[in-house]
């Protein structure tokens, strides 16, 4: 069974602990007049993240299915959601429509959405920044909510652990603490490090965001900006060539 946490107005976060990889996989769904679900999970998830969602509003009312990256947690199952909800559609960046999601998982084309542009789901505005290897990924984008300051920020601030749901605390030690546990192992380099990394990531804190929704581990609250400072410098730290 998922947890549901309320993170921001009318944004829920859709947790899922598998305790087999020690690691939470988190959907977001922003309840709207046009709903939006962020992250699919994979399609193993599907029955636990249909039922969860089906708690807050009917899951065949979903109308937008946003995602960094072709991934399985991030849009394994899409065919099943467009399945069940008749006019989801997915919102990814332009490489991502052209290059697998369209071909591979949609049932119908996806709204790529160019960098800088607004979707609208009625009270929420959600900007698309193109962040190509950030969080990893050629086709990697965010989204940010612009009313509310909420940056839905993928693998960013991946922890590890059966956490809690959301935390002013320091998240960007534990964040550190995966990547090197990760670098020791089969995962290693699973975030790149590139010279674009830094500026991407001063392009995000640049937005000033008050939430930040990882898909992986506790939501974090507070100083966004500072967050991603110091996400930087861990990553710098850990991945930075030397």
């Amino acid at each position: 069974m998922a947890q549901i946490t309320e993170i921001a107005p009318d944004i829920y976060r859709i947790c899922t602990f598998v305790p087999e990889v020690n690691l939470q996989f988190n959907q977001f769904l922003v309840r709207d007049e046009e709903p939006l679900l962020f992250h699919t999970g994979m399609k193993a998830l599907f029955p636990v993240v249909r039922d969860a969602v089906a708690t807050l509003l009917p899951p065949a009312t979903i109308r937008w299915i946003g995602f960094s990256h072709f991934e399985a947690d991030e849009c394994g199952a899409l065919t099943e959601w467009q399945t069940l909800a008749p006019a989801a559609t997915a919102v990814c960046s332009l490489v991502a429509k052209l290059v697998s999601v369209d071909d591979v998982v949609a049932l119908r084309p996806a709204q790529a959405l160019s960098d800088g542009e607004l979707l609208s789901t009625g009270k929420y505005r959600f900007r698309l920044l193109q962040t190509p290897q950030v969080p990893h990924a050629w086709d990697a984008s965010l989204l940010f909510e612009e009313t509310q300051r909420t940056r839905l920020c993928s693998d960013l601030f991946h922890q590890t652990g059966d956490v809690e749901a959301s935390t002013s605390a320091d998240v960007v030690g534990r964040f550190k603490q995966t990547l090197v546990e990760y670098q020791q192992g089969p995962l290693a380099h699973y975030l790149p490090y590139t010279p674009n990394t830094e500026p991407t990531l001063q392009r995000l804190a640049a937005l000033k965001p008050r939430t930040l929704a990882a898909m992986h581990g506790s939501t974090f609250v507070g100083d966004g900006a500072q967050a991603l400072a110091d996400l930087a410098q861990a990553m710098r730290d850990v991945l930075g060539w030397r």
